[in-house]
């Protein structure tokens, strides 16, 4: 028996869905996620994906727009209070027109039905083409989209098609091996995932299997700022000895940033990727138009709100100010290795190393997804190859961006690239078969460059040099 002064559990207070539905203006605002009614009146101004989200789903059903990119515990941020009830089943609409999937549910279903196996998949770029029949018109959009007329997108991978290798023969090339080590750490192949947020507008499982599939494969992975799994499940699915990169957008609220980092080697993190080339959101028209309504999972606020895409919702809480200085801010807060990920030109890889020292670099433009005409980062990596030879060789450079086959990685290390990041691909695999898929664009890869090195007559990754490739573009390079 209980003490009489003792606190007693409080009953569950079943919400009535016609209730729920009284309460949907944005002065008045409650939403129904999982069974859950919550009232959340009082973060309207402070919503990360700005108003138009939350008014929309006023009074109503939020989960499917709410679950997909959401880590759980994002709700135990609401204030206190905010959390209403649980919604009376018996009072929940049913009915042909209540329980019928949308014709964009029906569309993916015939599409997954007709899904072959992830093995019929023989290259990357199938895999892109079947995501882009299952994969929801929001998630294709954000997946998919590119700044403004998408010419960084196209030439990033263009790029590649003007470098040729000068193969070698008559070598003994049956035992060749892609065993390297990527940032300081053990690899299986020369390639690593990107960071690339939101994987759970693909799968409900998930950047988790993206962690599985890089776990059981050997290879490390970038897990993003806007991860739609926590972190804690992310380690959940980890190897015992696998490495993840925890990839950094720099808070507006500086104090949060600073709470984070401290934290990271802790929680199982390998080392630092501060993105640099994202200093503002790029203008992603696919992605705006499909004027999807969520609400990023990091925190911050954009001020585009509802109906300016995912990109927009996401990228509101990032510091615009971030600059040079603040890498020894970085030092400060974490003895992670730092890689500084976004550099587009030679006076800023040079800068990094001798001026900044940095633990290594990613070539990137962010996937043609932010200033369009910012220049493929094979391109740059072949100016730095031209230039500041010695750069590639003193220090740990690595690229990514319209990878879509092994022979592009290797001519990123013939051209002195340590490594090579592939993010959209991860997110294609991971939408049409979830952790099998993920799995699958690292076997096509495996399978590639292992046949692309025994081609051009070497057994190892170091073997690979200048010496093998060849520039075909307007003007002949001295390589």
């Amino acid at each position: 028996m209980s003490k009489p002064d003792a606190p007693q559990p409080q009953p569950r207070r079943l919400v009535s869905y016609a209730e729920l539905q009284q309460h949907n203006t944005r002065a008045d605002l409650w939403v129904l996620i999982a069974g859950e009614v919550y009232d959340a009146t009082g973060i309207v101004d402070a919503h990360p994906g700005g108003v138009g989200p939350l008014v929309k789903h006023a009074g109503k059903d939020a989960t499917k727009a709410f679950t997909p990119i959401h880590p759980p515990g994002t709700l135990d941020a609401l204030p206190p209070g905010a959390h209403i009830g649980t919604i009376d089943p018996a009072t929940v609409p049913h009915g042909r027109d209540a329980d019928a999937p949308s014709a964009e549910e029906r569309r993916i279903a015939s599409a997954r039905a007709a899904l072959p196996v992830p093995g019929a998949a023989l290259n990357l770029v199938e895999i892109e083409e079947l995501a882009k029949t299952v994969l929801s018109e929001t998630a294709w959009a954000y997946y998919r989209s590119a700044g403004d007329d998408c010419n960084s997108y196209d030439e990033n991978r263009a790029a590649f098609k003007r470098f040729w290798f000068r193969p070698r023969v008559m070598n003994k090339i049956w035992h060749a091996t892609t065993e390297c080590k990527q940032f300081g750490y053990p690899s299986t192949l020369p390639i690593w995932i990107c960071p690339a947020a939101l994987a759970r507008l693909g799968h409900p499982d998930g950047e988790m299997n993206l962690t599985r599939a890089a776990g059981k494969e050997g290879i490390l992975q970038g897990l993003s700022n806007n991860s739609s799994c926590s972190v804690d499940e992310i380690m959940s699915v980890k190897a015992p000895n696998q490495h993840i990169i925890f990839q950094l957008y720099v808070n507006k609220d500086r104090p949060k940033t600073a709470a984070l980092l401290p934290t990271l080697r802790a929680r199982g993190f390998s080392a630092l990727m501060v993105t640099v080339d994202a200093a503002v959101s790029g203008k992603r028209e696919l992605d705006m138009r499909t004027k999807g309504d969520f609400a990023g999972p990091a925190g911050g606020k954009s001020q585009q709100g509802s109906g300016a895409g995912v990109g927009l919702s996401i990228s509101g809480y990032q510091d615009p100010d971030v600059c040079w200085d603040d890498i020894q801010w970085f030092r400060s807060l974490t003895d992670l290795p730092l890689i500084l990920k976004g550099i587009q030109c030679v006076e800023d890889a040079v800068k990094a190393f001798e001026e900044y020292h940095v633990d290594a670099i990613v070539l990137s433009n962010h996937g043609g997804r932010e200033l369009d005409f910012s220049p493929a980062p094979i391109t740059v990596l072949y100016e730095l190859q031209q230039q500041r030879p010695d750069i590639l060789q003193k220090y740990e450079v690595h690229i990514d961006g319209g990878i879509t086959r092994g022979t592009d990685v290797l001519k990123a290390l013939c051209l002195g690239a340590r490594g090579v990041g592939l993010g959209r691909a991860f997110l294609y695999g991971n939408g049409c078969w979830g952790e099998e898929g993920a799995q699958r664009v690292i076997e096509i890869m495996r399978e590639e460059i292992k046949t692309g090195m025994q081609l051009m007559g070497v057994t190892r990754l170091e073997r690979l040099g200048p010496q093998l490739v060849r520039y075909e573009g307007v003007a002949r390079s001295r390589l």
